[in-house]
């Protein structure tokens, strides 16, 4: 008996094969969502609305992805790209769209997320999207080198989206001008250095206190090469610092360990109408987009309302981007924060600003905390976690029990589940916002506000 078995399908035909596709909204990662054969396929640079002709990349049980091959008929969202290293680099991917199309669709994400996964948004509790500058608001960036054996050159740039190559630039125009400038010059300096083909990143950063930017070097320089580092910092007004392989910063002319070389000056800015100065070091965690940052700091204290001799807490503090602020409001304010460094940072910008009633700890907030000596009754809780967001932190509230919760998030898919943690403990979502804190971006930064019902 002739027994017939089912061909088993071409999965390099099915990749190769063209399609036209039907956009119908964007992913919170701000990938076109279309549909083919009943199952979802995601386009990156696809914009909702419009017909593209798009190659199956990678088959999955329940979705696809595909490249973009061509915009068949675009949406009137759809604008040309500004920045020339665009369609290479790594660093922008909504370029293509438009502002106030990026700012809706955040708004959409964040709220849909929200409502999806936690708690019903309601409109009523939606506040004005905090927005400023689309271009050049960026005031740091890190800056990847590589050395290219066959033309003897250094090259300078960004990462290429999904891939370790490198994209030499010329200008970045979501950074600082004052930064972006800075590209071509140095990318010349680092060529004229003989130790080029060891040389890391470099971080550029503008500062209220001026332009700082930190070398990376895996070997002692020599003197004709810290001559050169030394002219070039003076000729653009740049503080210039090295930082070795065990990530101690120095200055040109000295050996000596940042924590021990006093001369060595830091960045800093300044928040609260100016009433504190918050400085930070090479590889401390700063929010990269002043103004909102500025902006976000301030929504934050006045959603919290903080009043004399309330007890506030600030955990994934850093180095105190919002204890300090919040100290100047007479309140007694603890940040903790995971990274030692970085409390040790805090700490001293607190001395810095006579803020004799703020206190910071280090602990790693994902663990046990039950015998931290910070941990107790609080009034309010403000939480500024990285992207895996603060679900850990958040199963000790009851023995913190705030009465407000401000919870800073630069993830919605984190916050969103840590949402439901709050509701599920008694917290009612009384407002949110989204903040731009990265156009041209699909990075958004939100701002949610709880408190006990």
């Amino acid at each position: 008996m002739a027994q017939f078995f089912k061909a088993k399908p071409n999965k390099t035909k099915q990749l190769s094969a063209k399609l036209s596709l039907t956009v119908s909204q964007l992913d919170h990662l701000g990938a076109g969502i279309a549909q083919h054969n009943g199952k979802v396929v995601f386009v990156p640079g696809a914009l909702p609305g419009e017909t593209v002709t798009a190659q199956l990349t990678e088959q999955k049980k329940k979705y696809a992805k595909a490249k973009l091959i061509k915009v068949d008929q675009p949406t009137v969202s759809r604008v040309n790209a500004q920045c020339p290293h665009y369609h290479q680099c790594g660093g922008c991917d909504l370029q293509h769209m438009s502002i106030e199309a990026q700012r809706e669709h955040k708004q959409s994400a964040l709220t849909n997320l929200i409502s999806k996964l936690a708690t019903k948004v309601d409109e009523s509790i939606l506040t004005e999207a905090v927005t400023g500058n689309e271009w050049h608001y960026r005031r740091r960036a890190r800056l990847a080198t590589l050395f290219d054996k066959k033309s003897k050159t250094l090259q300078l740039g960004f990462r290429a989206a999904n891939s370790s190559d490198i994209v030499q630039i010329k200008q970045c125009d979501v950074l600082a001008k004052s930064l972006s400038v800075l590209i071509t010059p140095f990318t010349e300096l680092l060529n004229q250095l003989q130790a080029k083909t060891t040389l890391g990143h470099l971080e550029l950063t503008e500062a209220e206190n001026g332009l700082f930017a930190v070398l990376r070097i895996t070997k002692q320089l020599k003197q004709g090469d810290q001559h050169l580092l030394v002219s070039f910092a003076r000729s653009h007004n740049i503080n210039l610092l090295v930082q070795d392989n065990d990530s101690a910063i120095h200055s040109l002319h000295s050996t000596t360990d940042a924590s021990e070389h006093t001369d060595i000056k830091l960045p800093q800015y300044s928040l609260a109408d100016g009433q504190v100065d918050c400085r930070f070091s090479p590889g401390n965690f700063v929010q990269v987009n002043a103004d909102i940052n500025e902006r976000m700091v301030a929504q934050a204290i006045e959603w919290l309302e903080p009043q004399e001799n309330e007890r506030i807490l600030d955990l994934f503090c850093g180095v105190g981007n919002f204890s300090l602020p919040l100290a100047t409001q007479a309140a007694d304010v603890i940040g903790v924060e995971g990274v030692p460094e970085m409390v040790a940072q805090a700490k001293q910008n607190a001395l810095d600003n006579n803020l004799t009633n703020l206190s910071f700890f280090h602990a790693d907030l994902s663990a046990d905390l039950s015998e931290a000596k910070w941990l107790g009754r609080i009034d309010k809780l403000l939480l500024d976690p990285a992207r895996a967001g603060a679900f850990e932190s958040l199963q000790w509230l009851s023995k913190m029990k705030p009465k407000k919760v401000v919870y800073v998030s630069c993830n919605p898919a984190s916050l969103a589940r840590d949402s439901q943690v709050l509701i599920e403990q008694g917290y009612k979502l009384k407002q949110l916002t989204m903040l731009d804190m990265f156009p041209q971006t699909h990075h958004i930064e939100a701002m949610a506000l709880f408190e006990t019902k």
